[in-house]
């Protein structure tokens, strides 16, 4: 069986990429390397460079490589910028959803993995959020991925696909330095980014109805995501139609004062945090229940936030050395 994973050269896409390959899946990856690292591929993997929005590209890749199976990663995924392009984020994330799936319905492909993410239920009031729980989306972001649900179930209804939804939690680390994030938009490398400039990481906001104040979030280490689509797509290749929908995350809650303290650990910058205001639209808590992944795919995140922070780090000084020299002046 051969999968095409769009985005695959991405921070998350070329740990899936790598997973698979590792447990003897055949992989092709459509990259428009905006974001992409062809180097972050194994050697096996057949790398094509084009939008996963091209459909005649799409039409030749699909039916070229025999491709049974579709991971799709690729998508527009900053929520600031999604606010202030929403047009771009519809276009990218949803018309351009639309047109792979019309492609994988004509070349005759069964499985459609389809990567979504825990902004679907915008800021539930709610201790543990199950797949049951509304989903309320407070930014275009958010809107398209939940958008991008309802059309990927429709569409596998309509055509007997076999379909399944990751809600994604928050991502963090390494499975080996040369795969870290080299974006500065997640929490973790942000608060890397402040300490190499020997400023002091920033938490925004510490009055929230939580133990210490400041927003408690599920992390999970992207080694565990990678191996949940292996778990995911393996289930898919069972199942004869019929759709799944989970939540992947740890189900444990880490607070933001928390984590800066196991980054100050880790990387040996002990700088206290500054505190500034709250930003509109974060939940106190957002902490998923892994639960039904578990009872349906036997799988279970493994790694813990200490490793996700390690690791992450290793890659940060292998893009940013000018970081380990400051932390042994």
């Amino acid at each position: 069986m051969t999968w095409l994973i769009t985005g695959g050269a991405g921070y998350i896409g070329a740990h899936v990429a790598r997973a698979m390959v590792a447990a003897g899946e055949e992989v092709v990856v459509l990259d428009d390397r905006s974001t992409g690292v062809a180097a972050r591929l194994p050697e096996s993997v057949t790398l094509v460079e084009g939008s996963a929005s091209d459909r005649a590209l799409l039409d030749r890749v699909l039916t070229g490589h025999g491709v049974s199976g579709v991971i799709h990663l690729a998508a527009k995924k900053q929520v600031g910028e999604s606010v202030e392009k929403p047009l771009l984020y519809y276009r990218e994330n949803v018309a351009g959803l639309a047109v792979l799936l019309e492609a994988v319905v004509a070349a005759g492909v069964r499985d459609f993995l389809f990567s979504s993410s825990a902004a679907v239920y915008g800021v539930p009031d709610v201790d543990v959020i199950t797949e049951e729980t509304p989903c309320l989306p407070i930014n275009p972001y958010g809107e398209t991925k939940l958008a991008g649900e309802w059309l990927v179930r429709a569409a596998g209804k309509a055509h007997g696909l076999s379909t399944a939804c990751l809600r994604y939690f928050n991502v963090a680390g390494a499975a080996a330095p040369e795969l870290s994030d080299t974006g500065v938009f997640n929490i973790v490398p942000m608060v890397f980014d402040r300490l190499t400039r020997g400023e002091a990481p920033r938490i925004f906001g510490d009055d929230y109805p939580t133990p210490d104040g400041t927003c408690v979030r599920d992390y999970i280490h992207v080694t565990d995501l990678a191996e949940a689509h292996l778990a995911v797509a393996r289930g898919l290749r069972e199942r004869a139609g019929g759709d799944l929908t989970v939540n992947v995350g740890r189900g444990e809650g880490v607070s933001v004062r928390e984590l800066t303290a196991v980054i100050g650990e880790v990387t040996g910058h002990r700088a206290d945090p500054v505190v500034e205001p709250r930003r509109p639209g974060d939940a106190p808590r957002a902490v998923a229940s892994a639960a039904r992944l578990s009872k349906e795919l036997d799988w279970t995140a493994r790694r813990s936030v200490r490793e996700m922070v390690e690791s992450a780090w290793e890659g940060w000084c292998l893009h940013h050395p000018e970081a380990r020299a400051r932390q042994r002046s």
